[in-house]
């Protein structure tokens, strides 16, 4: 199992490099796709976002937090998600990726550091096109889940996203017409959607030499 120390510096070298994009995150996108969506298109209609994965030294190595949204949200009521949202008007994503973690669940942005970026990814349910980071924190944070937004907090371990075993497939009614969503198994839980899309190219770079 790597350390924090070892898995940051892999993921620097990592992120200076070309990216997996699409390819990546197609591996986790619903079958049959929406029509006329890909996940790397960057229509000019979209609303800017921002999400954060942060790395910190868990119990179980190398993890980060996991929200499960409320079920009264108006966007993906009851779904697994990175701490984010939505920017404000000519916020910077870095910002808004970090003001979006301390409303969340406290995170503060003294507290960590940013050591790369992800390849956006066009969610055509909420029209967001989210802009994924890559942070660490050198302690476990205190975690304060926000009352109406978290419903649950989730410590994930990162050695999850390695293993092969854990990615799955599920079947759900969409508009009538049955759909294959694949998705990982955490410790039960269902990560699956746009959250498995950027997690799904963060996991392909974990394991790329």
């Amino acid at each position: 199992m790597q350390t924090l120390a070892q898995l940051e510096t892999h993921l620097r070298h990592r992120l200076a490099l070309p990216l997996p994009g699409a390819a990546a995150q197609w591996r986790f996108a619903p079958t049959p796709a929406r029509k006329g969506w890909r996940p790397d298109d960057r229509p000019v209609t979209a609303r800017q976002a921002a999400a954060l994965i942060l790395l910190y030294p868990g119990e179980h190595g190398p993890s980060f937090p996991l929200t499960v949204r409320h079920e009264d949200l108006p966007h993906h009521p009851g779904q697994i998600s990175l701490p984010g949202g939505g920017l404000d008007p000519g916020e910077d994503p870095i910002a808004g990726a970090l003001r979006e973690a301390h409303e969340e669940i406290g995170i503060h942005p003294r507290d960590v550091r940013i050591i790369g970026a992800l390849s956006s990814l066009w969610v055509i349910v909420s029209n967001f096109l989210v802009h994924p980071y890559i942070a660490v924190a050198d302690a476990r944070p205190e975690f304060r889940a926000h009352p109406r937004e978290v419903a649950a907090l989730i410590e994930a371990p990162v050695k999850a996203f390695t293993d092969s075993a854990r990615i799955r497939q599920q079947e759900r009614i969409r508009d009538g017409l049955a759909v294959r969503y694949p998705y990982f198994d955490v410790e039960g839980h269902h990560v699956w959607g746009a959250t498995a899309m950027m997690l799904g190219e963060f996991s392909e770079i974990l394991t790329d030499r």
